[in-house]
């Protein structure tokens, strides 16, 4: 079953099209699919877990003229970049959650002349996360006040406008994407947190261990977009890469960058700290495409060669 937000996307599409316009529909569990005359979907890895990036890309042949390709999923828009003469690659993103689908639709509208809608299930595999118990400050493990809760609410709305921003955002990232420590995790991405006997949250990044002063290195190319001090994350950096990529920096002692700056891959933008909610000084790295919070560790398998782009 498709969800109903996708839908109405696609239900949208088709009355936009109008007369002579052509919509494909084909649902798979394969990685690749075949849509219409010698235009193929494919997406890599064939089954991508819940709460990571993949690839997408998109085989247009040669004689058909590309004016233009838009796409979303999940919710979110897609931004595809030409690798050769047919072959275009968008970075996308898979939610997790517990009631989360394991079928993503994908629409993709072709621009070449006419106007044609193709519509694809992706899908998903369940991600697996463990159940962590940690013990905080009292203050930290109970339900905040309602100052408390409007301050992380009034933080959680300038974050979100980031990740929101990003997507009108040129791509700055390139190829090269570096961790933001060189220490070994010491919590990974989406394990139930329990604070003081309570379930409270799910872990939604990954945390590098380091002593306070230790350095914090930026994950790709991009533009410094939020210096701030939050109530749960302490100090704070985030990084627009661009195409609705977001990569924050949490509990920092000192950050090094201000708003504006343009920082490459592996630069020093900030130091290790213990600021806001935490058990001891570490860096906790968060990465978003959009809404969609996903494991940081994703982000560093898309600097990674993709698959032969000619067998298709």
């Amino acid at each position: 079953m498709y969800p109903a937000r996708a839908l109405r996307q696609w239900c949208i599409a088709a009355l936009l099209l109008g007369p002579g316009r052509s919509i494909a529909r084909v649902e798979t569990a394969a990685g690749q699919t075949a849509v219409g005359p010698g235009l193929t979907v494919r997406w890599i890895p064939e089954r991508p877990v819940q709460g990571t990036l993949f690839r997408i890309l998109v085989n247009v042949p040669a004689d058909v003229p590309v004016l233009g390709m838009g796409a979303t999923l999940a919710g979110e828009t897609l931004h595809f970049r030409a690798l050769d003469d047919s072959v275009r690659e968008a970075v996308a993103a898979v939610p997790f959650a517990a009631d989360a689908p394991l079928e993503l639709p994908l629409i993709v509208l072709l621009r070449s002349g006419a106007v044609d809608t193709v519509a694809v299930t992706i899908p998903v595999a369940r991600g697996e996360y463990r159940l962590e118990k940690l013990t905080v400050a009292p203050q930290f493990g109970t339900v905040p006040d309602s100052a408390t809760s409007a301050r992380i609410a009034r933080e959680q709305a300038l974050a979100l406008r980031v990740s929101i921003r990003s997507h009108a955002t040129t791509r700055l990232r390139a190829d090269t994407v570096v961790a933001p420590r060189d220490t070994r995790v010491t919590s990974g991405y989406g394990e139930g947190r329990e604070f003081n006997g309570q379930v409270q949250s799910r872990h939604m990044g990954t945390d590098f261990a380091g002593g306070v002063g230790s350095p914090v290195f930026a994950a790709a190319r991009g533009v410094v977009a939020l210096v701030d001090d939050f109530y749960l994350a302490g100090r704070v950096i985030y990084i627009d890469h661009g195409e609705g990529l977001v990569t924050a920096y949490f509990h920092l002692s000192r950050q090094d960058v201000a708003v504006g700056d343009t920082v490459e891959a592996g630069q020093v933008i900030g130091r290790v700290g213990a600021t806001g909610r935490v058990t001891g000084p570490h860096l906790h790295w968060v990465v978003r495409f959009g809404r969609i919070t996903v494991d940081p560790l994703s982000l560093l398998e898309l600097g990674r060669p993709a698959q032969p782009r000619g067998s298709w």
